[in-house]
């Protein structure tokens, strides 16, 4: 009974998480209310007590994702958008990019781009 209640509270966190991230967006919290469900659902005879736990944990990791990493911006006016942050999203310091950077290995040439690669 104990992991029932785990997966209730996980199901549950979830909600919050989506009804807290996601207000005043209908089509996101529809669509996210649907996706959890189904993805319960689809879950609900998993017997086995370790992948059970695992879920649980994925469950947690995707709570926590969508509560300090997914920011709703809205266009105000054109080309001006406002962003929705919460004490909870993540805040990286912003660093200006430079031009002219020593690399690691002493050039200054730019480096080369993970897109070069697929052509």
């Amino acid at each position: 009974m104990m992991t029932r209640r785990l997966v209730l509270q996980s199901f549950k966190k979830l909600h919050r998480t989506r009804m807290k991230v996601f207000e005043g967006d209908e089509r996101a919290l529809l669509a996210a209310r649907i996706k959890i469900n189904e993805e319960f659902r689809k879950n609900k005879n998993v017997q086995n007590e370790n992948s059970i736990k695992a879920m649980i944990a994925f469950g947690e990791d995707i709570e926590r994702e969508l509560r300090t990493q997914v920011i709703q911006a809205r266009e105000i006016k054109p080309g001006v958008y406002e962003a929705r942050i919460t004490d909870d999203t993540v805040k990286l310091d912003n660093i200006p990019f430079n031009d002219h950077a020593i690399l690691e290995d002493g050039t200054e040439a730019p480096r080369p781009c993970c897109q070069d690669k697929t052509k």
